[in-house]
């Protein structure tokens, strides 16, 4: 039952054919035999009936069942295509001229894409090592067939074609700007051109980062400058430099260095390389890294070796910055809690070291400052300094006493010496007092004793005394003279009966004037005394 079944099937299909005069044995081939195509691009159909020669047919081509080409003579067809329209499911069919038979072919299917493709370029690497080359890939997405041009370029001369250069991969030792494009079909059919590549070339030059200041470390709201110094090779003038860190440019510059002010955000690794200037791509490899630490602002601290200054002595204030890793500072005093202006030395002896001497009382702070322009640390605490007298060397408790002493001497004796003179002056006065009344009584009474006195004075010399009259004690200007003398005549003819005269004379000071009254004469008043004298001897005898 089954094999009658499938005996009957086959019958009617040979049946079919063979009233349909149709054969399967027509090939329909495109070319290019690409899967898609742009538009743009073209492509021939060729229609092989497989039988007798191509001139014993008709060819027919139909595009999803209907006609799109009619019977002609020709069994290539070129189709170019013009919009996406043009996709399909294409086929063709031959009739013999003579017999009128009929030969369909297979299927072809065709797709026409809208955008132009664009070529695209990749590279392994873009930086070539030194004495070294990378490899360069050009593709076309979506379809296949193609060929490649490759261009190259720089910043002084203008693109050209490499030559010799069609394959998808391509390996380059030179540094420069690469592009590429695909090219296929008859006319050839292009692609646009992909991206630019830069490639650049390792040369063996080093460079190095250098920081100025060279301070290990830096603080927040410092001032540093990163330097890009090449080790090897060239002329400074004929180099570019590129920056690579968290805030520094990274585009090429004439200059090899980078100023800017620290913050927290500034803190990372810093790195550097450059490039001669007459081919900008050839340069060398980027530096070891530069790693910058940020720390905060630090505070200045203040010790003093005394907080009172000695008589005669001073101070010595000490000012550093914490911590000790730092450097490069210097340090600024200033006396008093609002001053802003910092000593000089005027007000203080400044050290070699950093310190200073002060002989002056007062609330001193300080503070660091380093760079330029100059970063100043936090003000450190401040420290008063008194002026209270030091404790004296043990010697001056023995010099004090000794010096006291000697004063206390010197003003005794001259006690003494003014208290004697004073008697002695008291004792004077009494004595002249007395002599004024009882002068003339005691030189007649003491006759021998006043011979005896006279004796020892040889010649005619006299003697005479001032003596205050005793009726005017309160006139100074009242004298009283007393004159001894000898005649000297009556001694050569008796030497026993030889006088001694005495002559007392009694001047008083002319009273004053008074208006209206003329003066009175002055009395001068005249008192002999005889005495003898008991020597041979002329003498005169002044009585005190």
């Amino acid at each position: 039952m089954g094999a009658t079944l499938l005996c009957e099937l086959g019958l009617f299909l040979l049946c079919t054919l063979l009233c349909t005069g149709h054969a399967q044995d027509a090939v329909l081939t495109i070319e290019p035999s690409w899967s898609s195509f742009f538009i743009g691009e073209s492509v021939t159909f060729k229609c092989d009936m497989k039988k007798g020669k191509d001139t014993d047919w008709y060819y027919q081509i139909k595009k999803d069942g209907q006609e799109f080409v009619p019977y002609d003579s020709n069994k290539d067809y070129k189709l170019q295509m013009i919009s996406t329209y043009d996709s399909g499911e294409y086929q063709c069919s031959g009739e013999k001229k003579l017999s009128r038979d009929t030969k369909i072919s297979n299927t072809v299917s065709v797709t026409v894409l809208a955008d132009k493709p664009r070529a695209t370029l990749t590279a392994g690497t873009t930086i070539i090592p030194v004495g070294g080359s990378v490899t360069l890939t050009c593709s076309v997405q979506s379809s296949d067939g193609w060929k490649y041009e490759w261009f190259r370029r720089t910043q002084r001369t203008s693109e050209g074609k490499i030559r010799d250069q069609e394959n998808r991969d391509i390996r380059v030792s030179q540094g420069g700007i690469y592009s590429c494009r695909g090219t296929r079909g008859n006319p050839v059919y292009y692609t646009d051109i992909s991206d630019d590549v830069t490639i650049e070339k390792t040369i063996s030059n080093k460079v190095v980062v250098k920081q100025q200041p060279n301070w290990p470390q830096i603080f927040r709201g410092e001032t540093i400058t990163l330097t890009c110094e090449v080790q090897e090779g060239g002329e400074t003038p004929e180099w570019e430099y590129e920056w690579r860190g968290p805030r520094t440019p990274t585009q090429w510059t004439h200059n090899n260095d980078v100023t800017f002010r620290v913050s927290e955000s500034s803190s990372g690794d810093y790195m550097c390389k450059s490039r001669r200037r007459d081919d900008s791509y050839s340069s060398t490899e980027w530096s070891e890294a530069f790693t910058l630490s940020v720390s905060n602002k630090p505070k200045a601290k203040l010790r003093a070796d005394n907080t009172a200054v000695p008589v005669g002595g001073s101070v010595t204030l000490t000012c550093s910055v914490n911590p000790s890793s730092s450097s490069g500072w210097k340090y600024y005093y200033y006396r008093d809690e609002n001053s802003s202006e910092a000593l000089t030395t005027q007000d203080a002896v400044f050290h070699s070291n950093g310190q200073i001497s002060v002989s002056q009382e007062g609330l001193y702070r300080c503070r660091g400052g380093r760079g330029n322009p100059v970063y100043y640390t936090e003000d450190s605490q401040s420290v008063r300094i008194g002026k209270t007298a030091a404790p004296e060397p043990e010697s001056s408790s023995f010099l004090t006493p000794l010096i006291v002493g000697l004063v206390c001497g010197v003003l005794l004796i001259l006690l003494l010496l003014l208290l004697c003179r004073f008697k002695q002056d008291s004792f004077f006065t009494r004595t002249r007092s007395t002599n004024q009344s009882s002068a003339m009584n005691h030189m007649i009474k003491d006759e021998g004793q006043h011979s005896r006195h006279a004796s020892t004075v040889q010649g005619d010399a006299c003697v005479y005394e001032s003596i205050k009259d005793h009726d005017d004690t309160q006139n100074d200007d009242s004298v009283l003279y007393a004159q001894v003398s000898q005649d000297r005549a009556k001694t050569k003819k008796d030497n026993d009966d030889s006088l001694l005269y005495t002559q007392v004379y009694h001047n008083k000071a002319k009273p004053k004037r008074h208006k209206g009254k003329p003066a009175p004469a002055a009395a001068d008043e005249t008192v002999y005394s005889e005495v003898k004298s008991q020597t041979a001897l002329g003498n005169c005898a002044g009585i005190k």
